[in-house]
């Protein structure tokens, strides 16, 4: 299927607001392509294309990159070797890994993600399929765009502010200065005693997920988890096995007929819809081959949605950091319902797009820092609807 590449607005740029971005590949062929496409983008542009990590280290300073797009396999100096060496240098840099989809590279990119990347994007197998060539192109300059414009915001405010009063933390690398509550409508949480909790989310989740799932224990104990994160295939078995360590609960990639039980996190596996069916008196996994949904798959609408057939009113549904507006109009039927949505709020997301499309849309009954969400579920689940 071919992926629109006008699916958001493109801001209009001078040469010195251009997002700046450095490849560092050791493909000659990825390079050319990936610099092909960065430039032709009107608000960004290649400042530099280097065949090692050792290179992009020594020339850093030199170049002063907003973005770097840094391959895992590369000689002299690897990706995940590059990468501290990179922000000890550059902090505020934003760097996506790019791999292809092997068990081992799906393992450093998570890796890389704890280690201060920002992002990973999968590399197609061969860029001559149209298909994968033209969804690699659309992810990746969604990411270069979006991470890439909220660092240079940061470093700018950075550059003007005062220093911090002593006591005060410093503020998360490449996120926005704080600023003051936007005031928006809140919605009461439902009446119903939830039944499930329902988790999407995308650029950044995979670092709030672990956070989250580590302080709702009692939550897990009492209702199952579904969880969908904008994730290829490879990614998110990885990505269950360490939701099942962070937890210390089971979890696992949805499996197509099974029963949904409590005390157990089923993960959307990458590549298909994971949406809820009811057979006889149980909830099973449906899984979905069918088309993207939001430029996604598996997208977060499809579960929210098919939950309400099961559960009806009694769903609590968190949206998370993530690009884009997936998870809003399934959040507005769940709320439609009688449910309850929570959205993290914009100063701890990596992105406040699909937190904030829902914040936006009226439908959240709470907006939270990621660090808070835990023990709103907890209170809410216990029976706190305040």
């Amino acid at each position: 299927m071919s992926v629109a590449l006008t699916s958001t607005a493109v801001p209009t740029s001078t040469r010195s607001d251009k997002v700046r971005v450095m490849v560092v590949d050791d493909s000659v062929v990825i390079r050319g392509m990936i610099s092909r496409w960065i430039g032709a983008e009107p608000d960004m542009e290649v400042v530099a294309s280097l065949r090692t990590g050792l290179d992009a280290v020594n020339q850093l300073e030199r170049i002063n990159p907003d973005v770097a797009v840094l391959d895992i396999e590369m000689p002299d100096l690897d990706g995940i070797s590059a990468l501290p060496q990179l922000l000890a240098k550059k902090r505020e840099l934003v760097i996506i890994m790019a791999s292809t989809l092997t068990r081992r590279n799906a393992e450093i990119s998570l890796k890389a993600l704890s280690l201060g990347a920002s992002d990973y994007i999968p590399k197609p197998e061969s860029t001559r399929e149209a298909t994968a060539a033209e969804t690699f192109r659309h992810d990746l300059i969604q990411k270069i765009r979006h991470l890439g414009a909220k660092a240079r915001r940061s470093t700018v405010h950075t550059a003007v502010s005062p220093p911090l009063a002593p006591g005060h933390d410093k503020p998360r690398m490449g996120l926005p200065p704080a600023a003051a509550p936007v005031q928006v409508a809140r919605r009461s949480f439902g009446l119903l005693q939830p039944k499930v909790l329902l988790i999407g989310s995308s650029t950044g989740g995979p670092q709030a997920l672990m956070t989250l799932v580590a302080e709702i224990g009692p939550v897990i104990d009492r209702v199952p988890v579904l969880i969908t994160q904008h994730m290829p295939p490879t990614f998110t078995t990885i990505l269950a096995e360490h939701l099942a360590r962070t937890s210390k609960r089971p979890a696992h990639e949805g499996i197509d007929g099974e029963s949904i039980k409590p005390g157990r996190i089923y993960l959307a596996p990458g590549g298909r819809h994971m949406r809820i069916a009811r057979h006889g008196i149980d909830a099973t996994i449906a899984l979905d081959d069918g088309p993207p949904v939001n430029f996604c798959k598996p997208a977060v609408d499809p579960m929210f949605t098919s939950a309400i057939d099961v559960w009806q009113g009694s769903i609590m549904s968190v949206i998370l950091t993530g690009m884009g507006s997936d998870g809003m109009r399934g959040g507005k039927d769940i709320v439609a319902a009688g449910g309850s949505v929570i959205a993290q709020d914009e100063a701890s997301s990596v992105v406040w797009g699909m937190p904030g499309a829902a914040v936006n849309a009226g439908i959240c009954a709470a907006v939270l820092p990621l660090n808070q969400i835990a023990s709103k579920l907890v209170r809410v689940f216990a029976g706190d609807r305040s």
